[in-house]
Order: structure tokens, then C-alpha cells, then sequence
């Protein structure tokens, strides 16, 4: 922005400082090649350790859910897992941990991450996954992966603005790990903290580091998520016309699902100000949902749902509402894992559901829904359509670029992360620099 004084009537433009003529500034050359090699060396060091780490924990929610898909009853197990995750958090002096809302925090601000936000989105993820609560695990993966980008940079005695990037590398290389996206997760760290400006000084580590957790992963038998969306028809007229219908319901879905992730945190916390009787209480109220809907479709992360849009089999066209409440649910009680998957299963059963009404394939219309509600819930374009690419392929290209422009645009300043800003507008070339939700 520009800065002005006033001399008498006039307004003269202050004009910004030279640079003072430093050694770097004179080799230009010289500073980028000092930046190449010491970030391909941290990013190396910070994908390798971030990548096996998210690699186990990987493994740890696979067992997790074929534990709670083999034996219904442990569900039922809900309160005891719920009371051992709030006393593991007041034990580690974490009982007001915001979780990603930390991380990006850190980033963007200058909040610390503390070490124990590692292991403890570790175990208590796991242990969520354990009972069935429906939580993902790439928003888990983000805490974790920057609770320990940030530990590297300190062990390696980078300062507060390197430490930034390394936390964008741990989280870069866990979401990566885990989900097998490297070009996705590699730009949404940069993307997510503020909207509408990228940190490009991260581009090449966080790339580096997104490649590396996915190699690393993927070696230790973690597979990427690939899905078949089957006839994509040309993209014409109708189409297109068809997808931008699709792009705004699914915008108005995603401000369903932030709204009901916010609201049922802030009801939980009026009437249950204690957080051993909050989760007690969520733990009930999931229970008796289960039973209730007893075919366990809406339990756990939503892979499971999600594979069945592809596979053409029978889901009740309601399922992305019950997916929605039984996320908000578990997660405003206290439980612990990530929005990602959740959103990504509302916008794959969402878009299943239209599909029957618009005339469209099932498995096109369910791909557009989930990265509509990605980016519907996360405002992160970019990664949203590297995202669309790696997990559909590019013969959907049309329909994924029109459908996640509109959700964008439409879904306003709501998001996932209260911590999230919105740095310019998205319908005017302004400056607005706001939270979400405000």
C-alpha cells in the first residue's frame, strides 16, 4: 500500500527505502543456488522423516477402520476412547490445542506449534478411527506433519521465517503420505493460510518434500487414492451448463458442512462447558445415530462411502446430510482426525445423488461433488484442481475446471479453518485481509 505525507496542500508519495547494497544483492545467482541447495537438502530431510512417520500413521487408521468394519461394537467403546483422549490432552498441557487452526496460525502469525501436538494427533486420531468416529485423516495429517516440520526447524536452528517454510514442508509431505497427491499437497500448504497470495519462497521445498513423503510412503506399502469415474461424455453446452448448476449447489452444500462443523462446536461447548461431559454427551448422541442408521455407512472417514458412488452401488440419497451430522457430531465433541475426507465424501454422495436428477454419469458427477466441496470448504483452487487431476486423471478437465470456479466464487468467506484469511476478495481486485467465517 501506498504511503503518503502531507506538505502544506500537497501529498507527496514516500517513497520505499533501497535496498542497501549487500554482497546477496550483487549475486543475485549466487543467493538463489545458496536457497536451492539448502532447502533440497531440509526438504529432503523433513520428506524422508515426515514421510515414514505419516506412512505408520497411515497404516495405524487402515487397521483402525478394518478393526471398527470387522467389529461393530466398537462403537460402543466411544466414551472410553472420548475420556482418554481429553485426559491424554490435559496430561500434555494441550486441553485448548486448536489444532489446524494452530498450524496455520504458525505460519501466518507467530504462534508456536508444540512438539506434543505430534504424538498426540497420533494416537488420539487412531484412537477415534478405533471407535468409528466419522473423522478423516488428512486434516490430522496437516497438525502432524507440522507439529514436526516445525520440530526440524528448530533442531536445525532455522529462524522464524525458515521455520514457516519447514512447517509447510511437514505439512506438505504428510497430506502426501498419506493420500498420494504430492502436487496437491505440495501447493495447499502454501494456498491454505491465505487466500488470495501464495508463499512462492516454499514452492520448490514444498514440492520436494510432497514427492518424497509420497515415494516414501508409497514404499511402505501405503497406496495412493486413484478412483475410476468411468464414460465422461464431450463436454459441450448442456454440459457445462449442467456442471455450473452442479458448482452451486455443491457451494451451498460446503457452507452447510462449515456451518455445522462451527455451530455444533460452539452448542457442544454452551451446554457441556466441561470436556469430559462434552464428549460424553457426543459420544451418546453418536451412539444412538449408529443404532439408529445401522448399515454404518456414516461412520468412519467415508472412503468406504465414497467407493461405493464409483462402484455404482446403492447409496440413500440423503446420505451426504447423515454424513454431515454425524461428522459435525464427533468432531464438536472432541474426537479427533480431519475434516478432509468427511467433506470429500459429502461432495461424492452429493454429487451421486444429482446425478440421477441432471441426466449425468454417476461417477462424473460424484468426481465434480467431491472437488466442489474441497474447494468449497477449503478455498484453495489451485491444489483443488491438482487434486481433481491426480486422483480422476485429465479427461474430466472441463467439467472439474468450470465446477470448482463456481463452488469457489459462490461459497463465500465460510471455510473449515477459523484461522484462515482471506487476504483479497473473491469478486472484486480488492484488499480485504478478513478471517473466515467474520
Amino acid at each position: 500500500m501506498k504511503e503518503y505525507r502531507e506538505e502544506g496542500q500537497e501529498k507527496k508519495e514516500l517513497k520505499p527505502e533501497e535496498p542497501k547494497n549487500t554482497g546477496w544483492a550483487k549475486a543475485p545467482l549466487a543467493e538463489n543456488i545458496h536457497y536451492f541447495m539448502k532447502w533440497t537438502l531440509i526438504s529432503v530431510i523433513i520428506g524422508a522423516a515426515v514421510g515414514m512417520i505419516g506412512a505408520v500413521f497411515g497404516h495405524g487408521v487402515i487397521l483402525a477402520t478394518k478393526l471398527w468394519q470387522q467389529f461393530h461394537w466398537t462403537v460402543f467403546f466411544m466414551p472410553v476412547a472420548g475420556l482418554l483422549i481429553v485426559w491424554l490432552y490435559q496430561v500434555g498441557h494441550e486441553e485448548k490445542n486448536r489444532g489446524t487452526d494452530l498450524v496455520l496460525e504458525s505460519v501466518s502469525a507467530h504462534q508456536e506449534i508444540p512438539v506434543i501436538t505430534a504424538p498426540l494427533i497420533f494416537v488420539c486420531s487412531i484412537l477415534s478411527h478405533v471407535v468409528s468416529a466419522s473423522a478423516g485423516r488428512e486434516g490430522a495429517a496437516l497438525q502432524l506433519g507440522g507439529a514436526l516440520g516445525n520440530l526440524t526447524g528448530k533442531v536445525m536452528k532455522l529462524d522464524e521465517r525458515d521455520r514457516k517454510i519447514a512447517i509447510m514442508c511437514g505439512m506438505s509431505a504428510c497430506f502426501s503420505a498419506l493420500f498420494g497427491t504430492p502436487l496437491a499437497a505440495g501447493v495447499f500448504s502454501m494456498e491454505v493460510v491465505s487466500i488470495g497470495i501464495m508463499y512462492y519462497a516454499a514452492l520448490v521445498p514444498c514440492l520436494f518434500s510432497s514427492f518424497i513423503g509420497a515415494s516414501i510412503a508409497g514404499r511402505m506399502g501405503l497406496s495412493a487414492e486413484h478412483y475410476d469415474i468411468g464414460l465422461v461424455p464431450s463436454f459441450h453446452f448442456q454440459g457445462a451448463a449442467l456442471t455450473i448448476l452442479l458448482g452451486i449447489l455443491c457451494a451451498v452444500v460446503g457452507i452447510l458442512l462449515c456451518q455445522s462443523m462451527h455451530k455444533g462446536g460452539t452448542l457442544y461447548q454452551r451446554y457441556f462447558p466441561n470436556p469430559y461431559l462434552r464428549i460424553l454427551a457426543g459420544s451418546a448422541i453418536y451412539i444412538v445415530l449408529t443404532l439408529i442408521f445401522s448399515s454404518r455407512l456414516y461412520n468412519g472417514g467415508g472412503l468406504h462411502l465414497i467407493e461405493r458412488c464409483f462402484e455404482g452401488e446403492s447409496v440413500p440419497y440423503y446420505a451426504f446430510l447423515l454424513k454431515i451430522l454425524f461428522t459435525a457430531v464427533a468432531l464438536g465433541a472432541g474426537f479427533k482426525g480431519g475434516e478432509i475426507v468427511p467433506a470429500l465424501c459429502v461432495g461424492a454422495t452429493f454429487g451421486y445423488t444429482m446425478a440421477a436428477l441432471l441426466g449425468m454419469p454417476s461417477g462424473l458427477c460424484a468426481a465434480v461433488g467431491m472437488v466442489c466441496l474441497f474447494v468449497s470448504v477449503t478455498n484453495c483452487p489451485v491444489s483443488t484442481m491438482f487434486m481433481a487431476f491426480e486422483l480422476f486423471g485429465f479427461e474430466a478437465m472441463p467439467y472439474f475446471s468450470l465446477g470448482v470456479a463456481i463452488s469457489f466464487t459462490l461459497s463465500g468467506y465460510y471455510g473449515l479453518y477459523h484461522s484462515q484469511k482471506f487476504v483479497y476478495s473473491k469478486i472484486r481486485t480488492e484488499y480485504i485481509d478478513r478471517k473466515s467465517n467474520e
